[in-house]
């Protein structure tokens, strides 16, 4: 079914036919084992389930798709995995693969340091013994979060206390030489004073000491964050759509 796509064989040759784009840089570490491929201008990459969703693809979301569907076909794409795909509507992808899931959102990343903010002295990296605050403001503020303590894909927690209360918290989820924020997340009796700002900052400006690109994820439906995000400098904009295959 694929014979007509050109086969990639490793990350490298998938970052070179994307233009080493931030998020192939990203999804792809060093050591990631990965096999592509490119059709129309699309290219699409798989990985094994424990390095993420099991395929990712830059391009024409239409090339994508038939990609995706003829690998469906072969077996290499199996029901209830993950895809991250170029943004479409779900009409593209009738009669090509059936999706349990579908939900739009936008991969962000920034190159510079972000404006100045005015509670970003507070932002502090947290220990092991602040989980159980972790824990405490996450089941509240933000149930549904993917990140949580003890995940494996965090690098390290970051967070704002008022007090000996933990008020706000991020994760540094930085893979390969793309640093990533994750989770971000403020106390509810807590937002409106500009944590949120302070945390993103604070956390960018932390991650940018370490790699040349920072990025984060935020849904389309979440308009005030992707406001918060381009005011502090995550202009460059990837749009996607997240599916499950059924």
């Amino acid at each position: 079914m694929i014979i007509d796509d050109e086969v990639l064989q490793d990350t490298r040759a998938i970052l070179a036919a994307v233009g080493h784009h931030p998020f192939a840089r990203h999804a792809l570490g060093p050591g990631t084992p990965a096999r592509g491929y490119r059709r129309d201008g699309a290219v699409v990459w798989l990985v094994p389930a424990e390095n993420g969703p099991a395929g990712c693809a830059i391009g024409p979301a239409g090339a994508a798709i038939e990609t995706c569907a003829a690998l469906a076909a072969d077996g290499l794409l199996q029901p209830g995995q993950r895809l991250h795909l170029p943004r479409h509507g779900r009409g593209l992808l009738a009669d090509r693969l059936t999706v349990t899931e579908h939900r739009d959102w936008d991969f962000h990343w920034t190159d510079t340091a972000p404006p100045a903010q005015a509670d970003e002295h507070r932002v502090v990296r947290l220990a092991e013994a602040d989980r159980p605050a972790l824990e405490a403001l996450i089941d509240v503020a933000f149930p549904s979060i993917t990140s949580r303590p003890g995940d494996p894909r965090v690098v390290a927690w970051y967070g704002i206390r008022a007090g000996d209360r933990l008020v706000a918290c991020g994760a540094d989820r930085s893979q390969s030489d793309v640093g990533f924020l994750a989770g971000l997340t403020v106390a509810p009796d807590q937002r409106g004073r500009g944590l949120g700002a302070a945390l993103t900052a604070g956390m960018t400006r932390a991650l940018l000491a370490r790699h040349d690109t920072v990025a984060l994820g935020v849904y389309t439906d979440n308009v005030g964050a992707a406001r918060l995000y381009r005011r502090l400098g995550f202009t460059n904009t990837l749009p996607l759509s997240s599916v499950r295959l059924g």
